[in-house]
């Protein structure tokens, strides 16, 4: 199975077979980035500055990875730049998009790497399978449509993605004299 967690500080991504783990990597490239990027882009785009809670809300409310989604639009509320005075103003999911686009091209080329460090034996299984998603950036809209044009592979979204990862650790303690290899293993 390839598993990739789109968290707030990383991405981790991770090939399992077996009870166990047979390639695993991260990136500093996750949610918090989508955040910044977002913050960067509206600052430098249209001069406003916005702090991180708001950026988060946007990308939660209109935030897309496929550049063909449906338009979405929100109203945001910053300090301007020039004035120094509060300013609203209509931000669209296309901007968005070009906003996190960057990170998005990083967290694909992490997931090729991996799909490059996987072995052959376990690929033709990753490829009928495809992977799993999780974390909140699996909550931004169309990330799945997206990893999929970009992988070629299927792509499943993680029932209640924002805490399956700390309940199936949850499991795997409560698990841990069946699971003791997985644990021990170097």
């Amino acid at each position: 199975s390839l598993v990739v967690d789109i968290g707030g500080g990383t991405t981790e991504v991770a090939v399992l077979s077996l009870g166990g783990i047979v390639y695993a990597t991260s990136i500093r490239v996750a949610g918090d980035t989508f955040d910044e990027a977002i913050i960067n882009y509206v600052r430098r785009r249209h001069g406003l500055l916005i702090g991180e809670a708001t950026a988060e809300r946007v990308k939660k409310a209109i935030g897309t990875a496929w550049d063909e989604s449906d338009h979405r639009e929100m109203e945001i509320k910053g300090r301007d730049i020039a004035q120094g005075m509060s300013h609203s103003l209509t931000i669209g999911s296309d901007e968005v998009y070009e906003a996190i686009s960057d990170s998005l091209r990083q967290i694909v080329q992490v997931i090729r790497e991996t799909l490059e460090n996987t072995p052959p034996e376990l690929a033709a299984d990753i490829g009928d399978r495809g992977m799993v998603i999780a974390g909140g950036g699996a909550l931004i809209r169309d990330m799945d449509r997206r990893l999929m044009q970009e992988t070629g592979l299927p792509v499943v979204v993680a029932d209640d993605p924002l805490t399956c990862v700390a309940r199936g650790c949850g499991r795997a303690l409560e698990e841990m004299s069946a699971l003791g290899d997985v644990f021990t293993h170097e």
